[in-house]
């Protein structure tokens, strides 16, 4: 599993764009890690599912109400990952209505998520292989701070706990 001070493995993440800009055509774009972290202190949070309960009624909205607050800290961008295609990442994202204050990536193919050793096997239960939940803040690509979440529990990668790391 990844550890604070590592860098984070490159990986292609997918983004639903809901409007064409220079470099980004207009549905689903891809994106390397590497490159998209560089120079830059991001905020990751990664959940099981989109329109799952606790990612739907509490990460992603907890992430939205802290915004503010996380750019006074310094924050150049919040990403959302999850084991889901570009297509419902997108959707997720306009029904909670996170506009441009939340990247919301796809990890389909959970690469990124393998690569991290974060990945929960829940194929028993008929989801298929999903992301652990975690919360992290990086630096240029380097873990600086990583909770993950015991199964079942949502304590410690809320928002309001990665802000008191900044």
């Amino acid at each position: 599993m990844i550890a604070v001070g590592q860098k984070l493995p490159n990986a292609t993440l997918y983004e639903f764009i809901d409007e064409a800009t220079e470099g980004c055509a207009m549905g689903p774009n891809t994106f390397e890690v590497e490159k998209l972290t560089a120079g830059k202190k991001i905020v990751i949070f990664a959940l099981p599912g989109a329109f799952t309960p606790t990612c739907s009624a509490q990460h992603v909205p907890g992430y939205l109400a802290q915004y503010d607050a996380l750019k006074a800290k310094g924050v150049d961008e919040i990403w959302c990952i999850s084991v889901n295609d570009p297509f419902v990442m997108g959707a997720w994202g306009r029904d909670l209505k996170v506009g441009k204050k939340i990247r919301m990536f796809g990890d389909g193919s959970a690469e990124f998520t393998k690569k991290l050793g974060m990945e929960f096997d829940l194929i028993a239960r008929g989801l298929g292989v999903r992301s652990q939940r975690y919360a992290m803040i990086v630096q240029d690509g380097v873990v600086k701070t990583l909770d993950l979440e015991a199964p079942g529990k949502f304590e410690v990668s809320d928002a309001t706990s990665v802000l008191k790391q900044l």
